[in-house]
Order: structure tokens, then sequence, then C-alpha cells
């Protein structure tokens, strides 16, 4: 059953393609064995080919012995397996220590799928995982992109990423683990509630699920979903409605948008001057969107990142400011 409900998530949002070569991220946690156990039972029917990635982030001592975990399992399995270390209290990135643990993983998978020539790495994200995600963007302030929550597939910097696990319940993961006598390892930090999503985790979701809804977990999962569906359709559209507007807009033709559709093409300019929308909180949109509404001509607003948007006499001017 475990199985079969991977196959329909594969299927449902056209996750993998026969022939594909899949990179495993694999922490050694439950979510990933499941993951990589997953992918070992549907290799051969889906010609697959397989290969693992493992990166030690040295936050606890010990932290070798989750990598030769994770390398004996692959190789008993028959995969190939790509290890890395890197020390995060001495690289030097600016950021909370999830932050930078998560940018350099990501980059870290990035160079081996590159240079394994990969179709798409694979993430052991699940149903509650998704659950979390959108709680912590509800309670941090969030628009329609945010309470998408995480995606089964999307693409960064060129990179397929895919989670075939984001249907099935943690619940569901221990239950298939144990069936296949896997003994997965346990990080200890997942029950510190100095983490943000360990707090949401470990507190808030419990208490939902006993005093109003014992279901949070899938209904919170549905939701993102439904918005996913809805906000990629709002976004083509407004792909559409920005083409042949660049980075200097016209003010008559923004005035005759829907706000919802020219909030996001404020939204589309902005990724294509810094890449994405870190740091872009709703306050920021607004003032654009008063800007243009409001404001006198040679009004500026400035944005995280050396963005700014200036307003002419007829147009809205997108920019990247000297730092």
């Amino acid at each position: 059953m475990f199985i079969e409900k991977i196959k329909q998530t594969i299927k449902k949002f056209n996750l993998i393609s026969k022939g594909d070569k899949i990179l495993i991220a694999v922490s050694g946690g439950p979510d990933s064995l499941a993951l990589l156990r997953v992918f070992f039972e549907l290799h051969k029917a889906l010609k697959l080919d397989l290969c693992v990635a493992h990166l030690d982030h040295m936050l606890r001592e010990g932290s070798n012995k989750d990598r030769l975990f994770v390398e004996n399992l692959a190789k008993k399995l028959g995969m190939n397996i790509l290890s890395g270390q890197v020390d995060l209290k001495k690289c030097g990135q600016k950021g909370s220590l999830e932050e930078i643990a998560r940018n350099i993983r990501m980059d870290f998978l990035f160079k081996i799928a590159q240079d394994t020539q990969c179709d798409a790495i694979a993430l052991g994200h699940n149903l509650d995982d998704q659950a979390e995600t959108v709680l912590m963007r509800l309670l941090r302030g969030a628009g329609l992109y945010g309470l998408c929550g995480i995606m089964p597939a999307r693409t960064i910097r060129g990179h397929r990423i895919i989670r075939p696990l984001l249907e099935v319940s943690r619940k569901e993961i221990i239950g298939f683990l144990k069936k296949r006598k896997l003994v997965p390892l346990f990080d200890k930090t997942n029950l510190d509630d100095v983490y943000f999503r360990n707090k949401i985790r470990n507190r808030l979701i419990p208490l939902l699920e006993k005093e109003y809804n014992p279901n949070i977990k899938n209904v919170l999962a549905n939701m993102a979903q439904v918005v996913s569906w809805e906000y990629d359709y709002l976004i083509n559209v407004a792909q559409l409605k920005s083409q042949g507007l660049g980075k200097s807009m016209a003010i008559d033709k923004l005035l005759r948008l829907h706000p919802a559709i020219r909030r996001l093409i404020f939204r589309l300019a902005i990724r294509g001057l810094q890449g994405n929308m870190r740091r872009i909180t709703f306050q920021h949109i607004s003032e654009i969107e008063d800007l243009l509404l409001n404001r006198p001509l040679n009004s500026i607003v400035d944005l995280p990142k050396c963005i700014s948007v200036a307003k002419k006499k007829k147009t809205l001017l997108f920019y990247r400011r000297n730092k």
C-alpha cells in the first residue's frame, strides 16, 4: 500500500520518467531512508539509474557515523554514493544555522547533480513536513505563494527537485520502515524546541489535533495543494500580462489590471532582478502599489537587496541601485 501510494504521487505530479537518473539525498533519518528504499524497490520497473548523496554538517560529535551508515547501506543496495563534509560553524555564512545548512546542502546536491548529469534530485519531505511548513508560513505571514507550502516538483537553478513522499505521513513512513526491518538514525535536535519548526511539530500541531481537528495535517496539506494549483494559474496569467512590460512598466496598463495580477507582476519583476523573493514581504508589495496609485512623480520605494522602484511620468521602473 505504501509503495502504491508513492507511485500514485509520482504519476499524479509527473515526477519521474522511465530511464531517469535520480540523485537521492539521504541523511539516514526515517524520511530519507524510506525514500532510498522506495527508489530501490521501484528502480527496475522504471528503469531508473540511482545515485545517493550524503552531506555531513559536522554539527554534533560522531556525525561521521551517519555518513558511514548511509555509505554502507547504499553499497548494500548496489548504489553509487557521493558524500561530503562541511563544518557549518566555520563556513562564515550569515543567517540562521538552519538557513545556512539548507543553502550549503542544496549547493552540494546541485554540484553532484551537475557532475553526474542527473535528471532530478529526490528529497524526503512528507505530509507532516508540508503541514508544519504551511503553519510556519501562516504564522510568519504569507501570501498565496507561501501557502503553497512544499512543491511536489520545482526547478531551482536549472535543477529539478522532486518529493515523492509528500503525500504520505511520518507515521506511515515509520510503519513502512518497520515492515522492511530498517532502523533509521534519529536526530536529537528534532526534539529541541529552540527551533521554530520543532515548536510547531512538538507543541502546536499536537494541540490542534487534540483540541480542534484530529485531521489537521491532512487539512493543511490539502489546502497547500489547492492553493498551489490556483497560484500556478494566476502566475501564468501574470506572466502573459507582463509580456513586453520588462522592468519599465506602463502605468496605464498596470492600472487596468486586477490587483491580484498586478501584485504578482511586481513580484515577477523583483524575482527577475534578484533571482528569488527572499526578504520581500507583504508590506514591500503594498508600498509598490501605493507608489503606483498615490505617490507623486519621481517617488522611489527602496527594497531589500539593493532593488528600487521609481515612479516616472508614464512608467514604474524596477532597477538595481548602487550599494
